[in-house]
Order: C-alpha cells, then structure tokens, then sequence
C-alpha cells in the first residue's frame, strides 16, 4: 500500500527547496509510484494545497506555535504545513489521521526531536476548535496576502495597475483549480465529432467563449492515453493562448515566425488555422522542446511547422522574412499561478531584468517581418513593467511600427480600460490564465 502522505512530504519537499516545478514533481511521483486514481487525486489535493497556502499556513501554525515558522526545521515545517492543511481543508480526514499520521511521517523522514513539537501544536489546533485569525483588514494588503496566499508586492502591484476589486478577483481566480482546455485540431475532425468521441471515452465537454474551436474537458484520467489524443484530434492549450493566436490572424500561405515557441502551442493553432498551408517557422533554445514540437506536429498531421533551436536574443539563425511575428516572450509567469503555484514565492526582484531581456527579443526579432506584416507580443505575466511598458518602449523607438487595433469578438468586454492594441486577460473574468497582449503593424523600414 502505498505511503501517500510520505511521497507528498518528498514532492513539497523537492518544490520548495530543490526547485522542482510542482507539476512536473507531482507526475513523477504518481508514475514512479504506480498510484491508482483514488490516492493519485489524495497526492494532488495535499500536494498543491500545501503548496498554494503556504502563507495561509504559516500563519496559522504562528499563531499555535511559541517557534515562528521561519525559524522552524524544513522538514518539521513541511510536516506541519501537511497537518495544518489536512485540518483546515480537507474535511474527508479525520482530525485524528490528520494527526496522528504526521506524528509517524516525522519518523519516517528523520525528524524524530519534532515528533512532540509536531504533535502538541497539531492537537492544539484541533483543541481550538480549528479557529484562527487573519491579519486585521485596516492592514489590507497584509490581510490579502495572507488570505490568499500571495506575497505583499505582488497585492501592491496588482492594486495600483488594476485597482482592488480587479486584485481579489485574480487573487480568487488563481486560487482556483483552472480548466484543461484543448483546441480541436480541425485539420483531422470537427469540433461536434470531436465532442461524441471524448464523450464516448467518458469525458465531460464545455465550450469555451469566444473561441469557436477551444472546449474545456473533465473526468479525461491521463489524458494521453484517450484515443482521439493519440489519434492527434486535439492538443492541450489555455484559452488565453488560445486567444492570442487568433489575434495573430494568420491565413493560407502566409509565413509566421514564433520566436519563443515552446512547447509549440501557439506554432500548432496558427498552423490548424492556416489550413496546413503556408509555413510557420518554429524556434526555441533547447533542444528537448524542439523534439517536443516536432512530436506535437506529428501527432496532429502537421506538416508545415519547422522547429528549430534558436536564441531569440541573437541573432544567431538569421529568420526569413515573415507576414507574422509571435514574440511570446520569457517573463516572471505571474498570470499562471494556478498552474505553478509555487512562482508565487519568487522574490520581486525577478521582475527586475526581465523587461530589457523581453525589449530585446522584441528588437532582434522585429526586422525579420515584412512591411505590412503583423508581430503580437504576449506574456503570462500581470506586470506593467514586461507588458504595457515594454509595448510602449518598443512602439515609441520603433517608428516603422504602429499599433494596431485587436479585432475581439463579439460581445467581449475588455476589463478595464486600456488602448486598443493591447489586451490583458484577468484569471477571474474569462477563466484563462493571466495574459498579455500587443499588437503592432510594420508600416516602413528602418
């Protein structure tokens, strides 16, 4: 029988102090464990909760706790974070097995002087009846960040870009679960069939708004093993992503560029779009995400796409003059929290060299299009300083470009207001992840 809580002390483990990616961590453990559905969705549920409520957490055992929990041993912590959590969130286990079994998790992992430490704060908790207390709301950045789990800059930013009801509703969206939402490849199947398949297979299907090819799927188990993925009917892809590409508005017979390509999401529905017709150039720096991409391509019977390695900063592979420019730049992913919550915990300072690194993508790039041609910039981030500030560097040094208006969909309502080149998604209004968009037309040369 498998250890469940001892693999997820060992993925939270790796996450917070080797810099594993939770995601990657989490299907790792699942695979080398050999675990079956019920304490694969367990692992998961203690796995990212643990890990989105850090904060929330730490607080609390604070407040249980005559130790403060920066000063308490990484494992210990991780233990009692577990503990905490299972007590707080997970109503399914008893307070005792929520106890006890971090009591005997100690053991296991070696903590053994923390067993009674672990054990008196724990039964403290449960003693109190669970009951804690958030920050007082006259401090309310402090109040957010610990109700949501979320450090205090970014809450600082996000109100003075975005005002503060926007900010505790990305704070609530990215606290959520997100959707998986695929793209129907229509290049092998349509979206109606395509939805009596993954029907058939036990699969629940939404539409998704405002793209007529994206639906959002549950109840898929591993998502590879169903028949029309393998059959290459349709590939993994946010709706933000999604939306970017059809901003791009690429058509037959056009060339497009994607300088910043994995894992080849936006190469493949630019390519579907094109009708497989024409030709997308698809560049990255790493070797493993280029074979990646060109599995993708296989998969779906898409024959147009042309992966190749690349440094988008250099000029290294000279582009070939292109119709369409994606530059989905590198940045501090700070809209997609939901899907890796542990960037949560980056420090601010990572926003600090991403701009100049993001403009001189931009700028490198931006010669290879042809005049008349389209470049849409993109980030998953919600920071002014690598999206809008960077968008307007580029457009004021660059006067070759102009800015040209996003065509959105009928009945789309933007979020707040903002020029009409550009677009940022908001987690809490359409469901994508937190994203970016810009778009300039090459009008002359330099």
């Amino acid at each position: 029988m498998a250890d469940v809580r001892r693999i997820a002390f060992n993925t939270i483990y790796r996450v917070f102090f080797d810099e594993a990616y939770s995601a990657l961590a989490l299907n790792s453990a699942i695979k080398d464990n050999n675990l079956d559905r019920l304490d694969a969705g367990f692992l998961s549920r203690l796995v990212y909760g643990v890990i989105e409520r850090k904060i929330l957490l730490d607080y609390v055992i604070s407040q249980y706790s005559k130790i403060k929990p920066k000063k308490i041993e990484n494992k210990t912590l991780i233990i009692l974070e577990m503990g905490v959590f299972q007590l707080l969130f997970m109503d399914k286990v008893p307070q005792s097995a929520a106890v006890n079994e971090a009591v005997k998790l100690s053991k296991k992992v070696g903590a053994y002087k923390s067993t009674g430490f672990i054990n008196a704060v724990l039964r403290n908790i449960v003693r109190n009846e669970l009951k804690y207390k958030l920050p007082d709301k006259k401090n309310y950045t402090q109040y957010l960040s610990v109700k949501y789990s979320c450090p205090d800059f970014l809450i600082e930013k996000w109100i003075k870009q975005y005002g503060k009801d926007n900010t505790v509703g990305i704070l609530k969206g990215l606290a959520d679960r997100p959707p998986l939402t695929i793209r129907v490849n229509t290049l092998k199947t349509t979206k109606e069939k395509l939805i009596a398949d993954l029907e058939t297979e036990g699969v629940v299907v939404a539409d998704v708004p405002y793209l007529p090819n994206a639906l959002n799927v549950e109840n898929t188990g591993s998502i590879e093993n169903l028949k029309s993925f393998k059959n290459g009917d349709f590939y993994v892809q946010d709706s933000a992503s999604q939306f970017c590409c059809e901003m791009l508005d690429a058509k037959e017979g056009m060339t497009v560029c994607d300088v910043c390509s994995a894992p080849g999401g936006k190469s493949l529905y630019t390519a579907i779009k094109m009708n497989n017709i024409g030709k997308v150039f698809s560049y990255d720096l790493f070797e493993h995400k280029i074979k990646l991409i060109k599995e993708s391509a296989s998969r779906l019977s898409v024959s147009i796409i042309e992966a190749q390695l690349r440094d988008a900063q250099k000029n290294d592979v000279i582009l070939p003059q292109c119709d369409r420019l994606i530059c989905d730049v590198p940045c501090s992913g700070f809209g997609i929290i939901r899907r890796k919550p542990e960037i949560r915990y980056k420090k601010a300072t990572i926003v600090d060299n991403l701009p100049q690194l993001q403009y001189s993508i931009l700028c490198t790039n931006a010669d290879s299009l042809s005049i008349g041609g389209v470049l849409v910039y993109s980030t998953c981030t919600l920071c002014d300083e690598e999206n809008a500030d960077v968008a307007e560097k580029f457009l004021n040094e660059h006067p070759e470009f102009v800015a040209e208006p996003l065509a959105l969909p009928d009945g789309f309502n933007r979020f707040f207001d903002e020029p009409d080149h550009i677009l940022t998604l908001l987690p809490h209004k359409e469901m994508t992840d937190g994203f970016f968009i810009a778009k300039f037309r090459k009008v002359g040369s330099k």
